[in-house]
C-alpha cells in the first residue's frame, strides 16, 4: 500500500477515525484501553503490510517474537550474574542479532553472492539460486528490532513483558517499511503510556504530510520520468544532458526518500506518536561530514552507535604494547571509517554499485576526520542570516557537486556503466546546452525544484520545511489548497514507487 495511493487515502481516515473514537473514546474508562489501541495498531499496520503479500507477515511475527523474548532472556540473565560479565546474556544478544542478519542475508543477499562467485569462477549458479522474493522493509524493521537487544543489553532499556506494545513498536505502520529506523528508547515508551488526541500535532503531521506528497509527486516522480530515460539511452546522449539527469536524480531520490519520511513523521503525529527526524536539509550542506549527518540520520546514528563507536570510533583506546601509538589510532579510524560506509553502502542493497558508492563517500569523508574537521559544521548555514556567505555557497555547491557524482555510482546497474556514464559526462559535449532544457514540458519540473530549494532554505531552522508561523489563516489556507492543485495537475503518470522500498 502505497502513501500516494488511492487505497492509503482511503485507509488512514479509517484508521484514524477508530482510533480515536473506538479505542480511545469509547473505551476511555476500560482499563486495557492502551493494551486494545496498541493491538489495534498492530492489527492495522500488519493489514497495512500484507497488502503487499501476506505471506511475509509471518516473517515480521518471527523478527518481532525473536527479538521481544530476547530482551527478557537477557535480562533474566543479567539479573541472574550481577557480579561478573553476564556471559550468558551476551550470548543471548549475540544469538538475536545472527538470527536477524541470517534471515536478511538469506532474502537480501544469497543470490547475491552466489551469483558473483559464480561469476567470478566462471561457473553456472542457475542450479543454486533461491529466487525469492526481497520482503519489503526487511533492512529497516531488521535494525529495528535488532537496536532494541543490543539496548537492553547495555541497559540503555528495561525490556518489555508488553508484547502486543512490543509488536506495535516493530510495526507500527507509517514507518514499517522505509523508516525512520525508530530506536526503541524513543518509540517503545510511546506504547507504553496512555495517549490523547493532540489537535495541534496532528494538524502539525497534516502539514508535514502534504509538504510529504508534493516532495514525492511533483518532485520526484516528475524526476524519474526523465531520469529513467536519459540513464535507459546514456550512450545516446551530450554530456551536458547527462549531468542534468544525475541533478535530477539527486533531487528525485531526496524528494522521493525524505518525502516518505515526512508522511511516515506527519501520520505518526496523527496517531499521537513522535518518530525522529530523518533529513535535515542535507543539501545545504558545506563538507560531505554535514551531510552525512543530515542525510537518513536515522541510519547514519544507527551505524554510528551500533556499528562505529563500538569498533573505537574516532578516539580508539591504544593497547599498552603499541610501539607508535599516533600510527595505530589513525589506522584505528581509517578501518572503522571504511567498515562504516561500506556496510552502509551494502546495507542498501545486493549491488557492488553500493559497496563502490560507500567506498567513494568514505574518501571524501576521511580527510576530514583524520584532520578532526568532521565536526567543524554542528549548525545550519547561515542560521541568523537571510543569504550565505559567498564561501558558503562555494563550500555547498563543491559538496552538491561531489554528492551528484555519488548518485551516479548509486544509480547505475554496473560499475562499468558508472565509468562509462561519467566518462560520457565529462567527455561528449559536457558544455552544451543539455537536452532536457529544450523540452518545454520539462518546466513544471524544474519549478517544482526551485520551489523545494526556496522553501528549504526559508525553514532551514524549522523542526520540519512545512512549519508554517503565518499570522492570517486565509494565507495559511491559500497556500494549502494552491499546494493540493500543485499536487493534482503536476503528478507523473502512475504511481511511482518509493526507491527505498527496495533496501
Amino acid at each position: 500500500m502505497l502513501f500516494n495511493s488511492l487505497e492509503f487515502a482511503i485507509f488512514l481516515p479509517i484508521v484514524f477515525l477508530l482510533y480515536w473514537f473506538v479505542f480511545d473514546y469509547a473505551l476511555r474508562r476500560c482499563k486495557y484501553q492502551l493494551w486494545l489501541q496498541n493491538l489495534f495498531i498492530v492489527i492495522v499496520s500488519y493489514i497495512f503490510y500484507g497488502w503487499w503479500d501476506w505471506r511475509f507477515l509471518l516473517l515480521i511475527a518471527f523478527t518481532s517474537f525473536c527479538s521481544w523474548g530476547s530482551g527478557l532472556l537477557i535480562r533474566q540473565a543479567q539479573n541472574q550474574q550481577p557480579n561478573n560479565t553476564a556471559h550468558r546474556a551476551k550470548c543471548w544478544m549475540i544469538l538475536n542479532i545472527v538470527l536477524n542478519l541470517a534471515i536478511l542475508g538469506i532474502f537480501k543477499y544469497y543470490d547475491f553472492f552466489v551469483t558473483s562467485f559464480a561469476s567470478l569462477f566462471h561457473a553456472n549458479s542457475d542450479g543454486l539460486l533461491l529466487k525469492i522474493i526481497l520482503p519489503v522493509g526487511i533492512s529497516f524493521y531488521t535494525f529495528q528490532a535488532l537496536s532494541y537487544s543490543i539496548d537492553v543489553y547495555r541497559k540503555h532499556l528495561e525490556p518489555t513483558k508488553d508484547i502486543v506494545s512490543f509488536f506495535a513498536y516493530v510495526s507500527f505502520f507509517p514507518q514499517l517499511v522505509a523508516g525512520p529506523i525508530e530506536r526503541a528508547t524513543n518509540l517503545l515508551p510511546q506504547f507504553q503510556r496512555k495517549r490523547t488526541f493532540d489537535y495541534a500535532l496532528a494538524v502539525d503531521g497534516m502539514r508535514q504530510i502534504l509538504w510529504g506528497l508534493f516532495k514525492k509527486i511533483v518532485v520526484a516522480d516528475n524526476c524519474a520520468t526523465y531520469v529513467d530515460k536519459i540513464f535507459a539511452t546514456y550512450q545516446d546522449q551530450t554530456g551536458s544532458t547527462l549531468l542534468l539527469a544525475a541533478v535530477l536524480f539527486t533531487f528525485q531520490i531526496y524528494g522521493d526518500f525524505s518525502g516518505y519520511s515526512d508522511i511516515a513523521i506527519g501520520t505518526g503525529k496523527l496517531f499521537g506518536i513522535k518518530l525522529m527526524r530523518n533529513f535535515n536539509v542535507p543539501y545545504f550542506s558545506r563538507d560531505i561530514a554535514e551531510f552525512w549527518r543530515r542525510w537518513h540520520i536515522s541510519l547514519t546514528t544507527w551505524f554510528r552507535d551500533y556499528v562505529y563507536i563500538p569498533l573505537g570510533g574516532s578516539r580508539p583506546v591504544v593497547p599498552e604494547h603499541v610501539q607508535h601509538p599516533d600510527r595505530y589510532k589513525k589506522w584505528i579510524i581509517v578501518r572503522n571509517t571504511f567498515v562504516i560506509f561500506l556496510i552502509s553502502g551494502f546495507w542498501h542493497g545486493a549491488n557492488w554499485t553500493f559497496v563502490v558508492w560507500g567506498a567513494y563517500h568514505a574518501f571524501l569523508f576521511l580527510p576530514l576526520i583524520l584532520l578532526g574537521k568532521n565536526r567543524k559544521y554542528t549548525n545550519i548555514v547561515a542560521e541568523n542570516r537571510w543569504f550565505p556567505s559567498l564561501r558558503e555557497c562555494c563550500q555547498m555547491f563543491v559538496t552538491f557537486l561531489l554528492v551528484v557524482i555519488g548518485w551516479i555510482i548509486f544509480r547505475a546497474n554496473t560499475i562499468s556503466e558508472c565509468l562509462d556514464y561519467i566518462l560520457r559526462m565529462l567527455t561528449n559535449h559536457p558544455i552544451s546546452v543539455p537536452y532536457l532544457t529544450t523540452r518545454a514540458f520539462y518546466i513544471p519540473t524544474f519549478l517544482s525544484i526551485i520551489l523545494l530549494c526556496i522553501v528549504e532554505w526559508m525553514t532551514r531552522i524549522k523542526e520540519h520545511e512545512f512549519q508554517l508561523t503565518i499570522k492570517y489563516a486565509w494565507l495559511r489556507w491559500l497556500i494549502y489548497y494552491a499546494l493540493i492543485i500543485i499536487i493534482f495537475r503536476c503528478q507523473a503518470t502512475g504511481n511511482v514507487q518509493f526507491i527505498y522500498f527496495q533496501f
